[in-house]
């Protein structure tokens, strides 16, 4: 249920929101939530979080103990619960749903889906249709040495229960086979003994399409918006850069469009359930889209939007959660890169800051995270130019002027200041080339293809190519409301967002 009335914090009319994870993320989306007078609720498994530090409340427990989740939403009675990451006890979630107690966004039955890699990757393969890589699932050492053998080398081993490359391994051979299963049962963010093997196929690029379902304004139901592409670059399964908006063929951007609809709409009772934004993570190749997974919250590689779009992926969720109207424009080209701690320590500072903020189209967030190990993601820079190309060159550098210092650090230590470069880098680098190499998924194409419910919309041709190398600024096509399934009314292209016709959903 929608807020028609949005209160006072902390007071008896306050719309009162739960957080379950307080990352980065969701320290974000408690400041948007902020800006319309919600109250937060910040919950995680640690103290000092980063959303523990702008909320209103602040509480830690043990989020996959179903009695400490139920407890604490019992005891703060909100009206709504976000869950921020996967490791939660969804059967809680589902009981308080089922209760009436509060509104989990998007619902219980998406946050239980896609905690679970098999059980969402049945519902898009099964149920829904969608292209995927081959797979085939495995509960022991035994099964996955079997499934890894029918799937072939080289392969990827996943935790069925698992997220951002955790517990993920690349099999090269037999020989990998039992270190593999050893990292999946204990590197996922939850103990499990089951796991997902996928098979490899070069691909040209990935990308994340935030898919938001939100209430139309001109209906009153629940539409489907799409956000500009978002190309990402990973390394062992954790992005580490990413930009806006990623050049698509025309083909590939309507089919991208129709797959992330259908899989956010199944999120959902395709009423009033299933707002807010979806993370949807596609590969392409060619004029071809294959799903790969879905996150049913904002996602991490769109920290990019902070700079690109009128409205941040995290107002967006906000807007959508409350049923607010969204707006998905753009307004510029822009990327981001990840600032890792670097250190094993606590209350690490960080130098350069001031340097990295000499160039006017930079800006940074640092999470404020308590404690740092060397790949733990610290910061964010986030920056806009006239083309992708020279914004992943303006974030990259910025990135690498913070240098994070131990808690014992000289405070004065000095930094040198460089110039900034004014021109598109040069052509594709080595680490560019490692990434695409390692960035392969295996292809099934299923029985029914993903077919277009509506004839091409007229959009200016966008650049070729590999992602490393996106070329300048290209406009994927509109991003409006669609209806159910993906599917778009007979009749003209719709209108860029901000002007809804009547009847649209």
């Amino acid at each position: 249920m929608v807020a028609k009335v949005i209160g006072t914090p902390l007071s008896p009319t306050a719309v009162k929101v739960l957080l379950l994870g307080s990352g980065e993320l969701g320290k974000e989306v408690t400041i948007a939530l902020q800006r319309f007078g919600v109250e937060v609720i910040a919950v995680d498994r640690y103290a000092d979080a980063p959303a523990h530090q702008v909320a209103h409340h602040a509480e830690v427990i043990d989020m996959m103990d179903p009695d400490q989740v139920r407890a604490v939403i019992d005891k703060h009675r909100p009206h709504y619960v976000l869950p921020e990451i996967e490791a939660i006890a969804t059967e809680a979630l589902e009981r308080v749903e089922a209760e009436s107690i509060a509104e989990v966004i998007p619902s219980a039955k998406a946050v239980s889906a896609t905690l679970n890699r098999e059980r969402i990757r049945r519902l898009a393969d099964e149920e829904l249709g969608l292209p995927t890589s081959p797979y085939l699932f495995a509960g022991s050492l035994e099964e996955m040495r079997a499934a890894a053998g029918s799937i072939g080398f080289p392969c990827v081993v996943k935790p069925v229960m698992s997220s951002s490359g955790k517990g993920q391994s690349v099999l090269r051979g037999p020989e990998d086979v039992d270190a593999a299963w050893e990292a999946a049962r204990t590197g996922a963010r939850v103990n499990n003994d089951r796991v997902i093997v996928e098979g490899f196929v070069e691909f040209d690029y990935e990308i994340t399409l935030l898919t938001v379902r939100a209430v139309d304004p001109a209906t009153g139901r629940l539409a489907t918006y799409f956000c500009d592409p978002i190309g990402h670059r990973q390394v062992d399964g954790d992005y580490v850069e990413s930009w806006q908006p990623q050049p698509m063929s025309p083909a590939a951007y309507d089919i991208a469009r129709s797959i992330a609809a259908r899989i956010a709409t199944a999120m959902g009772d395709g009423v009033a359930t299933g707002r807010g934004v979806f993370g949807v993570e596609l590969f392409i190749k060619g004029d071809e889209v294959y799903f790969s997974e879905v996150s049913p919250r904002p996602h991490d590689t769109g920290l990019v939007t902070m700079a690109t779009q009128r409205l941040s992926e995290f107002e967006l969720h906000a807007r959508a959660v409350l049923g607010l109207p969204v707006n998905t424009i753009a307004r510029a080209p822009g990327a981001s890169a990840v600032i890792y701690g670097e250190h094993e320590d606590t209350a690490i500072g960080f130098a350069g800051v001031a340097d990295a903020l000499a160039d006017p189209d930079v800006d940074l967030r640092l999470f404020g995270k308590p404690e740092s190990y060397a790949r733990r993601r610290m910061g964010v820079a986030v920056a806009t130019a006239p083309t992708i190309e020279i914004a992943r060159e303006k974030a990259t550098r910025a990135a690498g002027l913070v240098t994070p210092l131990r808690a014992d650090h000289d405070a004065e230590t000095p930094t040198e200041i460089k110039p900034i470069p004014q021109t598109a880098p040069s052509p594709a680098d080595d680490t560019d080339t490692e990434a695409m190499e390692a960035g392969t998924q295996a292809i099934r194409v299923p029985e029914r293809p993903i077919r277009r419910e509506a004839p091409p919309m007229p959009r200016p041709p966008m650049p070729q190519g590999p992602p490393q190398r996106p070329g300048p600024m290209a406009q994927p096509g509109p991003r409006g409301p669609v209806g159910p399934g993906g599917q778009r009314p007979a009749g003209p292209p719709p209108p860029r967002p901000g002007r809804i016709p009547p009847g649209m959903s």
